[in-house]
């Protein structure tokens, strides 16, 4: 799809409110503008809405610049993901980098609802120039459990990033005060290869439960045991949250690692058995 405006890129915000109603969680709220969508919500759980986010264009290239904002209030319950990864082309030769692009996303969690965040991974193209910050803001008891997997080139394809600046973050408040305050920056090839960044690993996920305890932190390490030696995978607590990191050479290789979490520690922290979402296999 071609841009309508090729020098500024699109600008894309798309605002989404949730609340409970008698037997669901219905989406309450939703305004637009530009090219972020939604397909119409599924309800799998009955009471549980299972929401896919949509970037019709495919892609995210430089000059563009998407928010998404997520509140969920009155004991919502939500799960929400993409139909497939979202891609950063470059925006720049191997000798300059040319405009930014950026995805904003902000999560609001109000004291008794639940969000599970699972957007599929983020491919960083070479030569891209791009800025991804994911904001998760929690009231007292609200619950929480997501990802985020990023993957720098397309290994698989045997197109590795070599060039190009990436940058993420990801931070976690509850109650106004911070919990988990996550930053990379990978510049160049160099940066993937140090021992003191992602070591060759052109891959990796975060994933973060709520609610959490050191029999949870047990039982997902246990679970974790039987994944592949190419991956390092180190599980901690901060405070009562579950923090997992995975680097992987793929990024189906981290997806998995981070779906097998999940189903294991989601009866425990939300009451109810893994209900993987249908579009994850097709």
């Amino acid at each position: 799809m071609t841009h309508p405006n090729a020098i500024q890129g699109w600008k894309a915000h798309l605002n989404l409110g949730f609340k409970q109603a008698t037997a669901k969680t219905l989406l309450c709220h939703r305004s637009q503008s530009g090219p972020l969508t939604i397909q119409r919500p599924f309800y799998p759980e009955e009471d549980v809405c299972h929401l896919y986010l949509l970037h019709p264009p495919g892609g995210v290239v430089g000059g563009d610049e998407l928010q998404i904002d997520v509140k969920l209030t009155e004991n919502a319950q939500v799960l929400i993901t993409t139909p497939g990864a979202t891609k950063f082309y470059r925006s720049g030769s191997a000798t300059a980098l040319g405009k930014l692009a950026r995805q904003i996303q902000s999560l609001r969690i109000a004291d008794g609802c639940a969000l599970e965040w699972f957007p599929q991974e983020n491919i960083f193209f070479e030569n891209t120039n791009s800025q991804l910050s994911t904001c998760i803001e929690l009231e007292k008891n609200a619950r929480f459990m997501g990802w985020e997997i990023n993957c720098h080139g397309r290994p698989a394809a045997k197109e590795y990033f070599e060039n190009g600046k990436v940058t993420t973050r990801l931070e976690l408040f509850r109650d106004g005060k911070p919990v988990i305050l996550d930053g990379l920056t990978v510049g160049e090839n160099n940066a993937l290869n140090s021992p003191t960044s992602l070591n060759t690993h052109p891959c990796f996920g975060t994933f973060i439960a709520t609610q959490a305890t050191q029999e949870l932190l047990d039982k997902a390490r246990t679970v974790i045991e039987t994944v592949s030696n190419e991956q390092h995978i180190g599980i901690t607590l901060i405070d009562d949250i579950l923090v997992a990191r995975c680097l992987g050479q793929y990024s189906e290789q981290v997806s998995t690692t981070l779906k097998l979490i999940w189903s294991a520690l989601r009866n425990d922290i939300l009451k109810r058995e893994a209900c993987y979402p249908r579009i994850w296999s097709t």
